[in-house]
């Protein structure tokens, strides 16, 4: 079942009016239905993924969109071949939408400071006003980010701005659609720079996002640190904190930061005046709660170096170190509640090598939603499920963003880009995106289309790792991205109910740029 009338008619049938009230509802909102509030935004900038991002880095607003408009110094009807947009503050450098080779470089008529990039495929995009190109050359190749220029006024240019066009086989298209497809929305959210080539993470087999952090800096104040050097690690140990790094997607360093910080790796394993015990020195109720069995022999004791390390690492991973900077902070005050210690982990950790948190770098401050914001219209329902029922058969490729292939979150995230909606990009930060305010938790029972069901996967049964829409509750039937044997395709999410998370939520009508009540 494809298309936004076939989705129509299933939300018709599900939400109990006919067809023909669905459609009036899709085109005659009420007032109230039709109220949009803006978008909450989480601290950080959207990471990279896929092969395509907008041209910023920075935030940035669009002015002038693609199609007929009066031009402002001809004064006379033309064609508008791209659409226009201002970084904020105005002057930012200008990168590189996707791979490719440049094909023209210099002044052109109108256009001022230019640069083409041919991205194969017959696709080409164009980056005019630039206030000076990069030193490119005909025929170099520039990779995903690279940098074009700076954003300028020069041509015929009221003021500095990017006139962004986007070409398939010479002609021009809107670059607003073309760019969602992609994963790429142009919604004026700031994007972090593109990692270099080579330099991509390597995931998990069955994670998403494609996107990682670096573990960050140690601050101030340290204390143990200042004269406790760090010590060799033991060969033993040492490939513990390995198999339980790799195992919850966190870097090895990070477990080798606590077990210095605590034990200097096992030397010092007496009990703690506190009743601390182990290499990692957990307290018995704690380790009660979260100690996990890191050795396979059906045990989980807190004695045992390996039960400490893995059940540390669970322990990390509960307490949000995936989501972000502040929430590998947050994890290590958790840990022990102190700010030095939290700056002695990191600088132990660095000392180690550091390493790429696999999570999204976005730290969003989820609490318990919303319930007062009013729920997403139906006609905007009907449009994200539209789009996602158009991807159905295409691949699930782990850090993919569209056109053709893509991963549970990043299909979320493009469907939602099509009625306005920028979110970020994977499925944990996703949900605590929609509990900091920009949706509500729903029961399971009262589930329907459109809403967001999220559940714990590849990194343990504390976090989540998958999200999908709902597209029959009567039948648990969603519409996802669901894994690479699958793909994208309607499935079941009933035997998920039962994971140790598993959550509905229903998106708000929220809006980037919110359109005043009718």
């Amino acid at each position: 079942m494809k298309g936004a009338l076939a989705v129509l008619a299933a939300l018709a049938f599900l939400l109990g009016f006919p067809l023909t009230t669905a459609v009036l509802v899709a085109s005659v909102a009420t007032p109230a239905m039709a109220e949009e509030h803006r978008t909450l935004f989480c601290e950080g900038a959207l990471p990279v993924t896929g092969d395509w991002r907008p041209p910023y880095e920075t935030t940035y607003t669009q002015s002038s969109q693609f199609g007929m408009r009066f031009h402002p110094i001809h004064l006379e009807w033309r064609l508008h071949a791209g659409v226009d947009m201002t970084s904020e503050p105005p002057g930012a450098p200008v990168v590189a939408v996707a791979a490719g080779t440049v094909t023209a470089v210099g002044w052109s008529s109108g256009g001022g400071n230019t640069v083409t990039i041919d991205h194969g495929g017959g696709i080409s995009t164009r980056y005019l006003h630039l206030a000076a190109p990069s030193p490119l050359r005909l025929g170099q190749a520039v990779h995903l980010g690279g940098r074009v220029g700076i954003e300028g006024s020069t041509g015929d240019s009221t003021g500095s701005h990017l006139h962004f066009e986007v070409r398939v086989e010479g002609e021009p298209v809107d670059p607003v659609p073309f760019m969602a497809q992609r994963g790429a929305a142009l919604s004026g959210a700031a994007v972090a720079p593109s990692p270099p080539p080579g330099q991509i993470p390597v995931l998990p087999e069955d994670g998403e996002g494609g996107v990682g952090f670096e573990l960050p800096a140690p601050g101030e104040p340290r204390q143990d640190s200042l004269h406790n050097p760090p010590l060799p690690i033991p060969p033993d140990v040492q490939e513990l904190y390995k198999q339980a790094g790799q195992e919850y997607a966190i870097p090895w360093t990070l477990l080798a930061g606590i077990g210095m910080a605590e034990t200097a790796h096992g030397a010092n394993t007496a009990t703690s005046p506190a009743g601390a015990r182990g290499l990692m020195q957990f307290m018995p109720a704690t380790f009660a709660a979260y100690g996990v069995d890191g050795d396979g022999d059906g045990l989980a004791d807190i004695d045992n170096d390996a039960d400490s390390i893995h059940s540390a690492a669970n322990y990390l991973t509960t307490s949000g170190v995936h989501r972000g900077e502040q929430g590998v902070r947050d994890a290590l005050f958790a840990y022990n509640h102190a700010d030095w210690y939290v700056n002695d982990v990191l600088f132990y950790a660095h000392a180690y090598g550091g390493g790429l948190v696999l999570g999204d770098p976005l730290y969003c401050d989820g609490q318990g939603g919303n319930p007062n914001l009013p729920p997403v219209s139906n006609d905007r329902v009907a449009q994200m499920l539209s789009f996602a029922a158009d991807q159905a058969g295409d691949a699930y490729i782990l850090g993919a963003a569209g056109p053709d292939a893509w991963d549970c979150s990043s299909l979320a995230q493009t469907a939602m880009a099509h009625v306005g909606i920028t979110s970020p990009r994977t499925a944990q930060a996703q949900r605590d995106w929609l509990a900091m305010g920009n949706g509500f938790r729903v029961p399971v029972d009262q589930a329907q289309p459109g809403d967001l069901f999220f559940y714990d996967s590849y990194l343990g049964p504390h976090t989540i790792g998958h999200v999908g829409f709902v597209w029959d509750p009567a039948t648990y039937t969603s519409i996802e991205a669901a894994n690479p044997a699958k793909g994208v395709g309607f499935f079941s999410y009933e035997p998920l109910m039962d994971n140790n998370i598993f959550e509905i939520w229903r998106l708000g009508n929220i809006d980037d740029n919110p359109k005043a009540p009718s």
